[in-house]
């Protein structure tokens, strides 16, 4: 019994002991963090005209020159910040200029000799530089760390270092090939790690809406967003009949967000898609558009099975004026199951505007939407009674 005593007290001041280590370590790492950041500002101020003179000549006619002396580890490193934050905001001869520092001063050899680092956190650190610095020399290094590299937040670091160091395409193709082989839904991410690069990012499209693999032609369809390519038209308009589901998808949200003049079967052939996704994003770009003659697909859409496909048709009624918004009150009165909850809950929102009406055509608009309500539900009793909006001033007088 007292030996089980004395080994539950040898335990507890391990512990205890434990406790007190790691809480002075805790306290030296804060201590030495706190003084690396007052070291580095006292730096920041020692070599505030040499920043001056590299931002006062950038644009001139001259070879920039390192500061003078032998500097520190931590020293250089306040420097090569500083060029790197500057690299991301100027372009051209400027940039130039700033990446022939980060050379001469040896800070790209330095952190590509850093990629064989035996710390892991160190090669991370030295992939972030080396892409802030666009150091195409690095990219092979880069590539064989991606390769080594499982999954991880820091595998987003590596790959967006080879967009911007890059300068083949077949090097954007195999990053991209890389990161997306992991099988993460991840395809946003690596359209906007793509578009980080520095080379051409139309051609790179093109040449991915080409590509066979799908996950590829994906990312190329998700960078498409708000950039304008008129060459990859063609390739757009094979791809919505694409075989691959994501791929058609995706091809066709494009397609229609570009305000194409759609043909009575071609409408009839997005609305009839096998794939939700493509009948949703159809139902929504029909009232965008406001092709009135597609007012009939949308209500028999009312009835799909997909949730998205019966929200986004009710959204698209209620912006074809008053036929669509009939057609939603006929559904509400006469319909049943989820095309009669649908249409109830948008004309629900609809009329929960008629005390805010903001234009004179909005009134109009309004009144003529509240008598059709009328019409199909009668006025409502438990509802308060507010006036038709009149319009054209008052004739009493």
């Amino acid at each position: 019994m007292f030996s089980n005593i004395a080994l539950a007290y040898v335990f507890i001041y391990v512990c205890l002991g434990m406790i007190a280590a790691g809480i002075i370590l805790l306290f030296q790492m804060k201590i030495r963090h706190n003084a690396e950041q007052n070291q580095a500002e006292r730096y920041k101020e020692k070599h505030r005209d040499y920043f001056v003179y590299v931002q006062s000549h950038l644009h001139d006619d001259v070879e920039l020159e390192l500061p003078p002396g032998k500097l520190k580890h931590l020293e250089r490193r306040v420097i090569q910040d500083r060029f790197m934050e500057w690299i991301e905001q100027f372009k051209g001869e400027a940039r130039a200029k700033l990446l022939g520092l980060c050379r001469k001063a040896g800070f790209v050899e330095q952190d590509i000799k850093a990629l064989s680092s035996f710390r892991y956190g160190r090669r991370i650190e030295a992939a972030y530089r080396l892409g802030g610095m666009r150091a195409e020399e690095a990219v092979p290094a880069l590539e064989e760390l991606m390769n080594r590299t499982p999954y991880s937040p820091q595998t987003i670091i590596i790959a967006r270092a080879i967009a911007k160091s890059a300068d083949r395409p077949d090097q954007i193709r195999a990053m991209l090939s890389k990161l997306l082989s992991y099988e993460k839904p991840i395809h946003h991410l690596a359209a906007d790690i793509l578009l980080e690069t520095r080379l051409d990012a139309a051609g790179l499209v093109r040449k991915l809406l080409d590509d066979p693999n799908p996950n590829l032609v994906k990312v190329g369809l998700v960078a498409m967003w708000g950039q304008a390519v008129p060459a990859v038209v063609p390739a757009l308009d094979r791809l919505v009949g694409s075989d691959q589901k994501d791929v058609r998808a995706e091809a066709v949200k494009l397609y229609l967000s570009s305000n194409p003049v759609l043909k009575d079967e071609t409408i009839a052939q997005l609305m009839n898609d096998k794939e939700w996704e493509v009948r949703a994003a159809a139902a929504k770009a029909l009232g965008r558009l406001h092709a009135a003659g597609s007012i009939p697909l949308l209500a028999a859409a009312l009835q799909d099975e997909s949730w998205h496909v019966r929200h986004n048709s009710a959204e698209s009624l209620a912006l074809l004026g008053e036929q669509g918004f009939e057609v939603l009150c006929r559904a509400a009165s006469a319909g049943t199951g989820a095309a009669r909850d649908t249409a109830l809950s948008r004309i629900e929102q609809i009329m929960a505007k008629e005390s805010s009406p903001e234009a004179v055509e909005q009134m109009v608009a309004f009144n003529k939407k509240k008598l059709l309500y009328e019409s199909y539900f009668g006025i409502q009793p438990n509802k308060r009674n507010v006036q038709m909006a009149r319009v054209g001033g008052d004739y009493t007088a």
